[in-house]
């Protein structure tokens, strides 16, 4: 965390790569997809650098890899619709948590941060996946990727949990796998920190801009009360 800066009193959370290993789903849901429109299954290996712009791109993306665009345009609203179908019916069902987690959450909770989950996911899909894993209790505001016009790497949504919090985004932190996060972060003028663990579009965490890589979110549990014991002494 960057020296002298003020104390941290809210984190925006991002969900897929970030609290949940979600790949598996989009798995089933995707392949569900392709197979309604005659086209063989791709891997989890193929999908991992797709995931985190949004599921209309996830789904553009993953015609791409065998039809040229004109097609894609032609067929997308009824592979979007098809895509959406088979991930209600199967949401949840084959994500886990990453590693400390439930445990970080809670580290955040008693150190007395507020906290929001802001994913690219739509809130059809994000809503019932965080009840369903038991991480819906620990969150005041949940914003997915159709709750403003413009998501993440866009500042939109992190501005929005700012003005929500009445707090000034240099007293928020973002923590997520992905540019997306970093850069929607670095825009919106809040902290970032990055986990490894994630999806990242297949690039390595180490050429992101943050202001540090944790290994779980208790690790930046850890982190970001040591920063506020920085803080509040030179306070």
């Amino acid at each position: 965390m960057r020296a002298g800066a003020a104390g941290i009193r809210a984190a925006i959370i991002d969900l897929d790569g970030t609290m949940l290993d979600t790949v598996p789903d989009f798995e089933a849901a995707l392949n569900g997809m392709r197979a309604g429109l005659g086209l063989g299954p791709i891997t989890q290996d193929t999908i991992k650098p797709l995931v985190g712009k949004g599921s209309e791109k996830l789904v553009r993306d993953a015609l791409l890899l065998d039809w040229d665009a004109a097609r894609v345009d032609a067929i997308f609203d009824e592979a979007l619709a098809g895509y959406q179908r088979h991930y209600l019916a199967i949401n949840g069902d084959r994500s886990t948590l990453f590693p400390g987690v439930l445990e970080g959450l809670a580290a955040l909770k008693a150190q007395g941060l507020r906290l929001a989950c802001v994913t690219n996911k739509p809130m059809a899909f994000t809503t019932p996946l965080l009840a369903q894993k038991g991480l819906a209790p620990w969150f005041e505001l949940v914003y997915g990727g159709d709750s403003f016009p413009k998501k993440k790497p866009d500042p939109m949504p992190l501005l929005g949990v700012c003005t929500a919090f009445d707090l000034p985004p240099s007293q928020v932190v973002a923590i997520g796998d992905s540019s997306n996060d970093a850069e929607a972060a670095r825009a919106a003028g809040c902290h970032v920190l990055t986990v490894p663990y994630g999806y990242n579009h297949g690039r390595p965490i180490q050429e992101i801009d943050s202001d540090g890589i944790v290994s779980s979110l208790l690790d930046a549990a850890a982190l970001i009360s040591a920063h506020n014991d920085t803080a509040r002494q030179v306070i």
